[in-house]
């Protein structure tokens, strides 16, 4: 058994320091309910897509991560987070898992990386796992999720994954009803499938907030993170808008 925060933050677009401080707050109090692991979104230190990571974006280890290394250190407690990185004149997507002592266990850059998106940020071109206390872990991207790209989960998964833990910036039009077309079936599908055929639990984690810059201005990244058992079971499902900002807490078994 394993207990997770899923700190579904509001991002602000290239608000970096803001955005670090409030990833903070969220392992913080992720630690005082008893977790032992928080998940946090995908580009929470610039915002997915926002051209601030020109100038903005970190080697990995850096001072980003660094910050986020000192919250699991004094929270005593695991943190996913996705972040930018720099890595000489390239910038990535990138993702870290942090173990309570602040070392850096895993790193994965985003693969598929969207068309829109090519721009700003290089390819990832590997995949990795790793022990953790609560089994093989693994860490992807947001749509390196999607139904055409499922091998990359698939591969974790080959490679001895229990988990998989995905930071996303889940995003739809600013007019979008959510009644009419709820969100999140295209998750859930991909997520249920990658869980029954292989035994592994998915976990994606998405930011709140309007997207202020980059191809997608004007959407908005609407939350609705996501947990799927290694059943295919939805464990939950967070809430859905540009304002639901809020930390979920589920006890999932491995």
């Amino acid at each position: 058994m394993i207990r997770v925060g899923m700190g579904q933050m509001t991002v602000l677009g290239g608000e970096i320091d803001k955005n670090l401080n409030l990833s903070a707050q969220f392992i913080k109090n992720a630690a005082q309910q008893q977790c032992d692991l928080i998940v946090l979104p995908e580009c929470l230190d610039t915002g997915w897509t926002h051209t601030s990571a020109i100038d903005l974006a970190k080697p990995i280890p850096g001072s980003t991560s660094e910050i986020l290394c000192q919250a699991a250190i004094d929270n005593k407690i695991y943190v996913v987070a996705g972040i930018t990185e720099r890595d000489n004149n390239r910038i990535y997507n990138a993702a870290i898992l942090i173990d309570s002592d602040g070392q850096i266990l895993l790193k994965h850059r985003k693969i598929n990386i969207l068309d829109i998106a090519q721009d700003l940020y290089s390819t990832g071109d590997h995949l990795g796992v790793v022990e953790t206390p609560w089994g093989i872990t693994g860490l992807n991207i947001c749509a390196d999720n999607f139904p055409q790209t499922a091998f990359y989960g698939q591969a974790l998964a080959g490679m001895g994954a229990q988990l998989i833990l995905s930071p996303c910036a889940w995003a739809v039009d600013a007019n979008h009803n959510n009644q009419q077309d709820p969100y999140g079936q295209l998750w859930i599908d991909a997520y249920t499938r990658l869980a029954l055929d292989y035994q592994v639990a998915v976990i994606g984690v998405s930011n709140v907030g309007w997207i202020t810059d980059g191809p997608w201005k004007g959407k908005k990244c609407i939350g609705c993170s996501l947990v799927v058992d290694q059943k295919g079971e939805i464990i939950k499902q967070a809430g859905y808008g540009e304002s639901a900002e809020r930390l979920e807490i589920i006890n999932l078994e491995i």
